[in-house]
């Protein structure tokens, strides 16, 4: 709307050239102006022409505004006219393509039309119902077995044959096979229970700590020790050994000891201990470890 209100609207571009005119045809009619006048006559007039020249620049970028945009529409006209152009062709691609792909199918359909009529007349024949077969008969015949006694039955010539049958040239040597077979094994067996009667088996053992308790603290612990220590048996290993206080100036010996469990039992080394009557008065287990 601006647009064309700029253009129909009339505007006097040419004003200051007939301020001119109309000024010099003052001055030949009545005589040269002042100097001031004049500045200022002079100064309007460029004023008006600055006006002038806006007023031309203004209607030259209206003009070519306007005809740009009279010139959009042309613009999205031929880019519209060449995308239908473009999906025009890719429409004939695809037809193209789906005629192909419907030729490969009809191709597909009538191999497989061909090969379903080649399967239907290569078909086996129907097998026919089978029949009942009954076996065979065979006469039966009684078999008699030898009875009691043979001898009386049996040809001569049977006689001589059962005779070689007896014969066993080869039941010998089986046996005797037999036999050192038996003899190898009885052997191995016996070496076998030897070697394993001489390998040592696995002794057990455990560690007794044991808490000797002497009558009073006049007791000598160093004689007390000597004596627990002098006992000596099979499977018994005395060890460290140390004091350790009660109360009331009272000391008891702690003492380790490790004993083999088959030969030595904690009564019997009890026992043994509580012999020297004169130091100990009683014993205690105070740890019993399997080792």
């Amino acid at each position: 709307m601006a647009v064309d209100y700029f253009m129909h609207e009339k505007i006097w571009f040419e004003k200051y050239k007939y301020d001119d005119a109309e000024r010099r045809f003052y001055e030949q009619m009545n005589g040269p102006v002042s100097s001031s006048s004049h500045q200022q006559e002079n100064g309007a007039s460029t004023i008006l022409r600055d006006i002038a020249r806006a007023r031309e620049n203004i209607q030259k970028s209206l003009a070519g505004s306007a005809s740009t945009t009279s010139s959009g529409p042309v613009g999205d006209q031929n880019e519209l006219l060449s995308r239908i152009s473009h999906l025009e062709v890719e429409n004939q691609n695809l037809r193209s393509v789906v005629a192909d792909l419907q030729m490969a199918i009809f191709k597909l359909e009538s191999r497989l039309n061909a090969l379903e009529k080649s399967s239907t007349s290569h078909q086996p024949s129907p097998v026919p119902p089978t029949q009942k077969v009954e076996p065979f008969s065979v006469p039966s015949k009684r078999v008699e077995l030898p009875s009691a006694s043979p001898a009386k039955k049996v040809e001569p010539a049977a006689a001589g044959e059962d005779d070689d049958d007896d014969i066993d040239l080869f039941g010998s040597d089986d046996e005797e096979e037999d036999q050192e077979a038996a003899k190898v094994r009885e052997e191995r067996l016996r070496q076998y229970a030897e070697k394993k009667a001489k390998k040592p088996g696995l002794i057990a053992k455990s560690s007794i700590l044991l808490d000797v308790k002497p009558w009073d603290d006049e007791t000598d612990m160093a004689k007390m020790e000597e004596c627990v220590r002098s006992i000596h048996m099979d499977g018994l290993v005395w060890g460290a050994s140390k004091l350790v206080p009660v109360g009331y100036g009272i000391k008891k010996l702690q003492i380790q000891c490790v004993v083999e469990d088959d030969k030595v039992g904690t009564d019997i080394l009890e026992e043994e201990i509580t012999k020297f009557e004169d130091y100990v008065q009683s014993v205690d287990i105070a740890a019993f470890n399997k080792i």
